[in-house]
């Protein structure tokens, strides 16, 4: 074996051993070797600069609840993080959320705490505890680490694809072709994309806890993934090829997890719910 493939494969395996850190919801432990230091400034900078250009709403009823919700969910957070051994977890985080104005159904958080729901999904979550559905979702994805997962792995793919790039050396020009094609399509449909779907999944579980512990009804969450089913018309590509669970794979799931929710709220005394 040529000193250059020995020094690659020996870089990613040392990535994988010793780059984990662990999840404070599920335990387990995550690929994850991006530091916060390194990860949240720059979050923060394309966060204002997405603000700068885009539509903010402010000093409406609607702005005021959104960021009312949010800061119940991240509240219900913190309640649960210091509960379990985690207190700090937080530090770093610069929690800020905003409505902006555009019709597109969507919702996204950034690494460090940075939240951004569209006026597009208000109409789709219809009641407060539908928006605590998709904030506690997005929070989820913050405290999670979900984005620094990701860079991870698409850094460890990059290192793969160098690894698979030696071994074919010895091969033809055409051969060389069809393995880094093969590579490329084995661990994007085989890999990355399952390990998104998986960062959905996880958000959605971790967030009906979340918004359980504020006091929203988890149940109303499966409910949520109703109306976007039906908002949807059927339109996404196959779950096998998406980012995302499917629409009926994610209201099994919710309808699967709401009363565990609900039993983990009770430990913090929350035994109603909105």
């Amino acid at each position: 074996m040529s000193l250059k493939k020995t020094v690659i494969m020996i870089s990613a395996m040392l990535l994988m051993v010793v780059a984990c850190k662990t999840n404070p919801f599920t335990g387990e432990k995550n690929l994850n070797f991006v530091s916060n230091d390194q990860l949240f400034p720059a979050s923060f900078e394309q966060y204002n600069q997405f603000l700068s250009e885009a539509n903010v709403v402010t000093g409406t009823d609607e702005s005021k609840m959104v960021k009312q919700v949010g800061q119940e969910i991240i509240t219900a957070a913190e309640r649960y993080l210091n509960a379990n051994g985690y207190q700090g977890f937080m530090q770093g985080f610069e929690w800020e959320v905003q409505l902006v104005n555009d019709d597109q159904v969507n919702a996204f958080a950034m690494p460090g705490g940075k939240v951004v729901i569209y006026t597009g999904i208000l109409d789709v979550a219809e009641t407060r505890t539908g928006l605590a559905t998709v904030m506690a979702h997005e929070i989820a994805h913050a405290l999670a680490d979900h984005g620094a997962q990701r860079m991870s792995a698409a850094q460890l793919q990059q290192v793969g694809g160098a690894v698979v790039g030696v071994a074919a050396g010895g091969q033809s020009q055409a051969t060389q072709q069809i393995i880094a094609q093969a590579y490329g399509l084995g661990s994007q449909v085989g890999g990355m994309l399952p390990f998104s779907r998986s960062h959905e999944a996880e958000a959605d579980r971790i967030g009906l806890t979340l918004m359980a512990i504020a006091g929203y009804d988890p149940d109303e969450a499966a409910e949520l993934w109703k109306r976007m089913a039906a908002q949807s018309s059927g339109e996404a590509p196959p779950e096998f090829l998406s980012t995302h669970p499917s629409n009926q794979t994610r209201i099994n799931n919710l309808t699967q997890w709401a009363p565990e929710a609900k039993a983990e709220a009770k430990k913090y005394g929350v035994t109603s719910f909105r």
